[in-house]
């Protein structure tokens, strides 16, 4: 694979962002049936989502460059993974929290968060011994997630969405080890434990 296909697809497909893709799903592929919010709702569903996924984990990253806590914010080596993975999963647990607490959000919105949120915790466990893949937890996960929503709602509109995120995860992995940032037993390994999250719920009455 080329090099910049690969880094291009490794940083469109971020584990951060793959909550915030999820999220675009459920608000605005499923039918208008399943959630009763208005577009100026969904909008700023989308927009909490972002910024404690994806914004202040981000940020937060950076502060860390700063200070030198980390060398880059790429997290190439194992040992510099520790401060962000804890501080994603801190952000992610307050997401979960709010989307319990708040009667204003449907109930599926905290049960999909709390598995996102136990997959980073998974992986900052897993970090401390051996560098598993972020980015194959994060694409198993999602995918599970498809796959428990089908489970769930049992329509075949989310057949196309199950489909083009199993050729999305068979790009990205190829494009994690063609860039060597893993090898493959730690990106398959990544992969099926973030699968086996996704669809840990698999059995539970909505």
């Amino acid at each position: 694979m080329d090099p910049r296909l690969a880094r291009a697809l490794s940083v469109l497909f971020h584990p951060l962002l793959i909550p915030t893709y999820l999220f675009s799903l459920l608000l605005y592929y499923l039918p208008p049936e399943v959630f009763s919010y208005p577009p100026e709702g969904r909008r700023l569903i989308l927009l909490l989502v972002f910024i404690c996924t994806f914004l202040l984990p981000v940020l937060g990253t950076m502060l860390l460059q700063q200070a030198g806590i980390v060398a880059s914010i790429t997290l190439d080596a194992q040992k510099e993974r520790r401060w962000p993975l804890l501080l994603a999963a801190s952000c992610y647990t307050v997401l979960t929290v709010i989307f319990y607490r708040m009667s204003f959000f449907d109930q599926l919105f905290y049960l999909l968060m709390g598995i996102i949120t136990v997959s980073v915790y998974a992986t900052l466990f897993i970090n401390q011994f051996w560098k598993i893949s972020a980015h194959g937890i994060g694409l198993g996960g999602g995918l599970g997630i498809l796959v428990l929503l089908h489970g769930w709602l049992a329509e075949a509109y989310l057949l196309y969405p199950i489909s083009l995120g199993c050729v999305i995860c068979g790009a990205v992995l190829s494009a994690r080890l063609a860039l060597g940032a893993h090898n493959s037993k730690q990106v398959y390994t990544g992969f099926m434990l973030g699968f086996m999250l996704g669809i840990s719920l698999w059995g539970i009455p909505l």
